[in-house]
């Protein structure tokens, strides 16, 4: 069986590492990620995942990982922001308040689909102009849901986590390899 990787981001390529994983492949799906109108977080990213693993081909001796996060304030899914004032907003958003980070992973192979989500509580504590302003001059609020990366500057924003740390940063590794291990993946570490 090889490992096929459903996404471009690196982080999720790093973190499959750090429990023993090398993908053969990357295939990332090209799929519209525009939740549906009235559509609850939860059922979003879990039907991201899902759809990102059904548009890849499976070959018989394929296991098929892909996987969304997404974050949520209340009821408002905060994606991926498109620009700057967008990812500002994020940040005033989520300052000083509890945000859930929901992370789905989908593992396909040719009998059939696996599935989880996990949900992390962050606080991030109240923030500052300088704070808000620095690290959107710092750059990594691209191509990060909610606008942030708990791995890097954004950290320091965040003074506890209930759930998944890794769920935080894409991909939630216990659930992951226990979803992989189900399909008959074994990583090369214990």
């Amino acid at each position: 069986m090889k490992l096929i990787l459903g996404s471009a981001s690196p982080r999720r390529r790093e973190l499959l590492g750090q429990i023993g994983y090398t993908p053969a492949e990357i295939r990332p799906a090209d799929i519209d990620e525009t939740p549906v109108r009235g559509e609850r977080a939860r059922d979003y990213v879990a039907r991201m995942a899902r759809e990102k693993a059904m548009a890849l081909e499976c070959a018989e001796a394929e296991v098929i990982l892909s996987a969304d996060t997404t974050v949520t304030c209340g009821r408002r899914i905060l994606g991926k922001p498109e620009d700057e004032k967008q990812a500002a907003e994020f940040l005033w958003l989520l300052s000083g308040r509890r945000h859930h980070v929901l992370t789905a992973v989908a593992v396909r192979t040719a009998s059939g689909l696996r599935e989880r989500l996990v949900d992390t509580v962050v606080r991030f504590r109240p923030l500052s102009n300088a704070d808000v302003n620095g690290y959107l001059a710092s750059g990594e609020w691209h191509g990060k849901a909610g606008g942030y990366a708990i791995q890097g500057h954004a950290g320091a924003f965040i003074p506890w986590i209930q759930g998944s740390f890794t769920g935080v940063v894409g991909l939630p590794l216990a659930e992951t390899a226990a979803l992989l291990a189900a399909a008959g993946l074994q990583g090369d570490q214990p």
